[in-house]
C-alpha cells in the first residue's frame, strides 16, 4: 500500500490497521473529547517506526504492545511511534493511544472536514481527510478496518453510527456500544449526536432506521416514502443491498451537501423540503453503499469509480419512477458539459478538482457510454459482477476495464479511455442493439416502469 498522491501528507505505507477501539467520552456543552484508542496493526515490511493522521488533538500516552517505553512525537498533524522493537513484515503490533481535547473541523483544500459542532450535537463529515480530527488512524481510502467504538455523553442525546448501537447508562451519563464489523476506511466512519426522532423502516426487506428532528416530521415522511422503491430498484441493477441495514440521518442544521458514510446517508433539513425536490441526492446517497462503501477505492484519483456510479443511479432511479430516462438524462448533461471548458481528465482531475461536478457527470456518461455500446443486458451483468467479486475491498479502473471486456468479450479500453483519459468531451455512440440502432428508450431490465 502506498500513500495516496492526491493525499501525500495522510497515512504511512508502512502499515495496515486491521481494527480500531475507540473510547470516546464527550461532553457537549464545553466540547471536550477524553478517548482512548486501540489500534491492531500489520506492519509492512520492516517498520521502526510508524506515524498516524490525528490533528488538533493531543496524546498523553502510548504503549505497545502493552510496552510504555515506545517513544512519541507528535506534529500539528501526525503522531509518530518509535517501536522498542523492530517489527518485520506482517508483524502485529498493537498500540494504545491515550488522547484529549476540543475537537474541530480541519481546514482543506476542500473546505472543513471532520468533527463539527452543530447547533445542538454534532456531526462527523470526513471525506476525504477528516478522520483524524476525532481519532489517530492511517488516513487513506485503501486502508479499511473494522470498529468498536463506545461512546460516552449527555443522556438527553441520541448517538448514532452506522449500525445500531447498545445503550446503557453508567454513573449518570449514556453509553453507546457499536461494533462495525464490515471493513470501512476511516472517511466513510461516522458519529452523530443530537435530539433525534427514529423511525424503524423496512425497504424491500432491508431494515432500516431513520432519524429526524421532530419539527420536521411530515416534511421527512413525504421525501423518504419512495425509500423503499428505490432500494428495490438498486438491488434489481446493482445486485444485493451489501450491508445489514440502512441508516438516514436528517440534522437539524442546514448543511451544505448530504454526506454519506458506511451504511448511512446524512442529509441537513434544507434538503427535505417534504416535496421531494432534492430525491436525485437520496438516491445518490443510497447508491454509494455499493460504490465507494462497498466497493471502495484504491485511490482518490479514482475517485470518479464513486461519484460517476452514484450520479449514474440518479438517472436510473428517474428512469424506474417515471420521470425522465436514463438516455435522455445522459443527452442533457452531455449537451451542459458541451458548453464547459475542456479541461478536465476524469482518471487523473488532480486533488484541487476530484469533487468537480464534472467529474461526476463525465463518470455517468462513462457509464452510459459502455452501457450503448454492450447493451443493456451485459451493461447490467458487468455491473452486478463488479459489486460482487470487489465486495468490502477496493477495486480500480483497470480492473473494471477487464470485467467489462470479460462479460462482454468485446474491446472496451479504448471507448473507457476517451471517456477518462481525455479532456475533450467525446460523443456518446449509438446503441449496440441491432433492433434499436436509437437513443434508448425501454425501462430498466426486469423492472416495469411506474408513474407516480
Amino acid at each position: 500500500m502506498s500513500v495516496d498522491s492526491y493525499t501525500p501528507q495522510s497515512g504511512d505505507a508502512g502499515i495496515r490497521v486491521a481494527h480500531y477501539d475507540l473510547t470516546l467520552g464527550y461532553k457537549i456543552t464545553t466540547n471536550r473529547l477524553t478517548a482512548t484508542a486501540v489500534l491492531q496493526i500489520t506492519a509492512v515490511g520492516a517498520v521502526r517506526t510508524f506515524s498516524l493522521d490525528l490533528v488538533g488533538l493531543r496524546v498523553s500516552r502510548v504503549t505497545v504492545d502493552g510496552d510504555p517505553r515506545a517513544r512519541f512525537r507528535q506534529s500539528d498533524r501526525k503522531l509518530t511511534v518509535s517501536l522498542t522493537h523492530p517489527a518485520s513484515d506482517g508483524d502485529s503490533i498493537r498500540v494504545t493511544i491515550d488522547y484529549a481535547g476540543a475537537p474541530k473541523p480541519r481546514r482543506t483544500r476542500w473546505g472543513t472536514l471532520g468533527w463539527e459542532e452543530l447547533e445542538d450535537g454534532l456531526l462527523v463529515a470526513s471525506q476525504p481527510t477528516g478522520a483524524p480530527t476525532w481519532f489517530p488512524c492511517n488516513d487513506v481510502p485503501s486502508d479499511k478496518a473494522t470498529y468498536r467504538i463506545v461512546f460516552t455523553t449527555d443522556p438527553a442525546y441520541t448517538v448514532i453510527t452506522s449500525v445500531a448501537g447498545v445503550r446503557s447508562i453508567v454513573r449518570g451519563q449514556a453509553q453507546w456500544v457499536f461494533a462495525i464489523d464490515t471493513p470501512t476506511p476511516t472517511y466513510l466512519v461516522t458519529v452523530q449526536v443530537g435530539r433525534y426522532t427514529e423511525a424503524a423502516l423496512d425497504l424491500a426487506g432491508v431494515p432500516a432506521r431513520l432519524f429526524y428532528p421532530r419539527r420536521i416530521r411530515e416534511r421527512v415522511r413525504t421525501d423518504f416514502a419512495d425509500l423503499g422503491r428505490m432500494m428495490q430498484t438498486f438491488t434489481a441493477v446493482f445486485g444485493p443491498y451489501p450491508f445489514a441495514g440502512y441508516t438516514i440521518v436528517v440534522t437539524e442544521d442546514d448543511l451544505e451537501i448530504p454526506l454519506e458514510a458506511q451504511a448511512m446517508g446524512i442529509f441537513g433539513a434544507n434538503h427535505i423540503d417534504g416535496h421531494g425536490t432534492l430525491e436525485r441526492l437520496i438516491a445518490h446517497e443510497l447508491a454509494h453503499q455499493w460504490f465507494g462503501n462497498s466497493v471502495g477505492i484504491e485511490a482518490w484519483r479514482d475517485i470518479w469509480l464513486n461519484e460517476g456510479f452514484a450520479c449514474y443511479a440518479e438517472w436510473l432511479w428517474s428512469e424506474a419512477s417515471g420521470g425522465p430516462g436514463a438516455h435522455a438524462k445522459a443527452l442533457a448533461h452531455h449537451a451542459r458539459l458541451r458548453g464547459l471548458p475542456q479541461d478536465l481528465v476524469v482518471a487523473d482531475p488532480d486533488p484541487e478538482r476530484m469533487f468537480d461536478d464534472r467529474v461526476y457527470k463525465r463518470g455517468a456518461l462513462t457509464l452510459h457510454a459502455l452501457r450503448l455500446r454492450v447493451g443493456d443486458a451485459a451493461f447490467f451483468r458487468i455491473v452486478t459482477e463488479w459489486t460482487t467479486r470487489h465486495a468490502y475491498r477496493t477495486a480500480t479502473r483497470t480492473q473494471l476495464t477487464s470485467l467489462a471486456e470479460a462479460v462482454t468479450r468485446e474491446p472496451v479500453a479504448e471507448l473507457l479511455s476517451d471517456w477518462l483519459d481525455r479532456p475533450q468531451l467525446p460523443d456518446l455512440p449509438a446503441s449496440s442493439r441491432a433492433d434499436d440502432p436509437a437513443p434508448l428508450t425501454d425501462p430498466i431490465p426486469s423492472l416495469g416502469r411506474s408513474r407516480r
